[in-house]
C-alpha cells in the first residue's frame, strides 16, 4: 500500500506501545511527522527512538490525554514545533474487568475520560488548525466491543467505545463542509503486549481459535486502515468505522463454527 504523507503532521496518542505504537510507526514510515503522545516517558521515548533508528522524524510529548488541559497543551505544543497539524489520531485506552455492581465512579470517570472524552478534545484542539490548513483527519481506534459485540466485566470500556462512534458520526457532519474528516478502526483481537497481560499462553490459543482466521492480529493490521483513511484517497469518507476482526464478530454460533472448523479439516 503506498500513501504519501510526506510533510503531514500526526499526532497519535497512546502511541508509547500497542496498537498505537504500531500506528506512529507505520506512518512514519509514509512519511508523516509523528507526535508521540503517551504518559510513559520510557515507552515514547523508546518509540521515538525506534521511528528515527528507520530514518523517519518524531517527537515525544508526555501527556495523560484522560486530562483536558494536557491535551491543549500537547496539540499546542506540536503547532509550536511542526507549524502545522493535519492528522488526530486518539488511540489511547484503559480497559479493565469489573462488574456493574463493582464499578466505582472513579473506575468509570477515568475510563470516559481517557477512552472517550480525550476524543473529544484532540478533536475539538486540532479544529482550529484544521481550519487554517483548509483540511484535517481524526482518526479513533474504537472497538467491536461495545458497538458490536459484548463482553461481562467491560460496560464501562463497552460504553466508552459505543459513545466514541456515536461522536465520530456526528463531529463527520460538523466539519464534513470544512475538508475534514473523522473516521475510526474497530480492532477485534489484537495480540499487544497488554492483551498477553491478560492471560497464559494456552488461554490465548483457545482464544485464537475462536477467531475464523485462526490467529490474532498484530498492531499493522490496524495501522493501515488508518493510513488509508488519512489519506487523499479516503477523502470522501467520513462517519465511518472498519471492522478489523479477522471474521469474529460474523459467526452467530462458536458452537456451529467448532463442528464446522472439525469437519474441514480431517
Amino acid at each position: 500500500m503506498f500513501v504519501d504523507l510526506s510533510g503531514k503532521v500526526a499526532i497519535v496518542t497512546g502511541s508509547g506501545q500497542g496498537i498505537g505504537e504500531g500506528i506512529a510507526k507505520v506512518f512514519s514510515k509514509n512519511g508523516a511527522l509523528v507526535v508521540i503522545a503517551t504518559r510513559s516517558e520510557e515507552n515514547g521515548e523508546a518509540t521515538v527512538r525506534d521511528i528515527k533508528e528507520q530514518g523517519g522524524e518524531a517527537t515525544f510529548l508526555q501527556c495523560d490525554v484522560g486530562i483536558e488541559k494536557y491535551v491543549k497543551s500537547m496539540v499546542h505544543k506540536t503547532n509550536e514545533i511542526y507549524g502545522r497539524i493535519d492528522i488526530g489520531i486518539h488511540n489511547a485506552a484503559v480497559f479493565g474487568q469489573k462488574n456493574i455492581d463493582e464499578l466505582s465512579d472513579e473506575i468509570l470517570d477515568r475510563t470516559l475520560s481517557v477512552n472517550m472524552k480525550a476524543g473529544v478534545w484532540l478533536t475539538k484542539f486540532c479544529i482550529p488548525y484544521f481550519r487554517t490548513q483548509g483540511m484535517g483527519r481524526i482518526l479513533f481506534t474504537s472497538s467491536v466491543t461495545g458497538p458490536k459485540v459484548a463482553m461481562p466485566g467491560t460496560s464501562h470500556y463497552a460504553m466508552s467505545k459505543g459513545g466514541m462512534n456515536a461522536f465520530i458520526r456526528t463531529a463527520a457532519l460538523e466539519y464534513a463542509r470544512e475538508n475534514i474528516t473523522v473516521n475510526g478502526v474497530e480492532p477485534g483481537y489484537i495480540l499487544t503486549s497488554a492483551m498477553s497481560e491478560l492471560a497464559n499462553q494456552k488461554e490465548l490459543q483457545e482464544m485464537a481459535e475462536c477467531i475464523p482466521k485462526g490467529k490474532f492480529g498484530i498492531p499493522d493490521d490496524i495501522a493501515y486502515p488508518m493510513l488509508f483513511l488519512a489519506s487523499n484517497e479516503a477523502s470522501y469518507i467520513t462517519g465511518q468505522t472498519i471492522v478489523v476482526d479477522g471474521g469474529s464478530t460474523l459467526p452467530e454460533s462458536q458452537v456451529v463454527m467448532n463442528q464446522f472448523y472439525e469437519k474441514t479439516t480431517k
